[in-house]
């Protein structure tokens, strides 16, 4: 049946509600005010509260409608701006924009996503999963995410589109990894001949990191982060180096991973100490392509523009959801721009049709 028009209103105010609680990762007691933000938003547009699930990231909001589950819908409402960014930055719309800490990546997603099901009249067996830790890695909620997409079936995620209100059909794989040094300190003047300067090994150290890249196959390998020694007339004893990696595939996630265990120093005195892995496993297109065909058909019988699917470099819990073989397609959140920027932004007359896709989308997926 035809989905009633989007209050664009309504759908701002709630953004600002929620922008307006900032909920830095990691920062426990804003996370839960946070989900408590976001629990009261569910609950006055689907009448229904959600169950706010404990960890050690804060809390985790899950509402879920009667029926045998058959959709989850998956976000979270931590961001990467710190206490503080609001009062420098806060919630405004100006020149068809929205902006707010936030706001993009991805409170926005959640608006949407409420509005959406609050639109529809048969939600029964839809899960909506908004999680508190996905910035930092979803170590705390991993699990759930999986569990939940297993029972459901079928996953939306509510991040961001890409340029041009495109969907993410695909992702590469992400990982990090920190390589430590130890060296030895010595007097930089005097007897430097007797130190082992760990600064220098992490120079080598990074040139062969960022050798393990392929951009043939869609591997970066990236040195992101140094940090070595603690006086100018000291040789550095320990140097640290963090790396950011993306794969698009499972062989080449393999391959990097031995590359980075294999990592030997050019200084036999100085030790290498590796760890981290790939943690986001590569969300192939071919697990969600039956949802992408399904957004393209909702989009057309909605009388909205026709949308497009691109891979991403980022990640996202879809690609746990999709590694399981769980139909997965991501990219169903607000347009605009700046993720994890300063100018992070919201396409303001783009949110009645992102909302109305959604609905259609959600409303086109049949019972299992």
């Amino acid at each position: 049946m035809p989905i009633a028009p989007f209050d664009l209103d309504a759908v701002l105010g709630d953004l600002e509600r929620l922008v307006n609680v900032e909920s830095p990762s990691h920062d426990v007691d804003a996370i839960a005010a946070s989900a408590n933000a976001v629990a009261d938003l569910i609950t006055r547009r689907l009448g229904s509260p959600p169950v706010l699930i404990d960890s050690v990231a804060g809390p985790h909001v899950h509402w879920r409608a009667p029926g045998e589950p058959r959709l989850l819908l998956v976000g979270h409402h931590d961001t990467v701006f710190p206490l503080g960014a609001l009062a420098t930055r806060p919630f405004t719309v100006a020149d068809g924009r929205a902006t707010g800490p936030g706001a993009f990546d991805m409170k926005g997603g959640i608006v949407l996503a409420v509005h959406a099901l609050a639109a529809l009249d048969d939600v029964n067996g839809i899960e909506l999963l908004v999680t508190s830790d996905e910035e930092v890695g979803s170590g705390a909620s991993r699990m759930l995410i999986e569990e939940r997409a297993l029972a459901c079936g079928r996953v939306l995620v509510l991040e961001p589109a890409a340029d041009g209100g495109a969907l993410k059909v695909g992702r590469k794989g992400v990982g990090t990894f920190e390589v430590t040094i130890a060296g030895r300190a010595a007097h930089a003047g005097l007897e430097p001949e007797k130190g082992v300067n760990a600064l220098v090994e992490a120079a080598y150290q990074v040139l062969d990191i960022a050798a393990i890249a392929d951009v043939a196959a869609g591997t970066t390998v990236t040195p992101t982060v140094a940090s070595a020694g603690t006086a100018d007339n000291v040789v550095p004893a320990a140097a640290t180096l963090r790396i950011d990696v993306r794969v698009a595939s499972m062989v080449e996630a393999q391959r990097v991973e031995r590359a980075m265990a294999a990592l030997t120093p050019r200084d036999a005195n100085a030790v290498i100490t590796v760890t981290g892995d790939i943690n986001r496993p590569p969300m192939a297109p071919s697990v969600g392509a039956a949802l992408f065909d399904a957004a393209q058909k909702a989009a057309a019988g909605a009388g909205l523009a026709p949308v497009q699917g691109v891979t991403v470099g980022g990640g996202s819990d879809g690609n746990f959801t999709s590694a399981l073989g769980v139909p997965t397609l991501d990219g169903l959140g607000v347009m605009g721009g700046g993720a994890h920027a300063d100018h992070e932004w919201v396409d303001v007359a783009s949110l009645p049709d992102r909302a109305a896709l959604l609905a259609a989308l959600i409303e086109s997926i049949p019972r299992r």
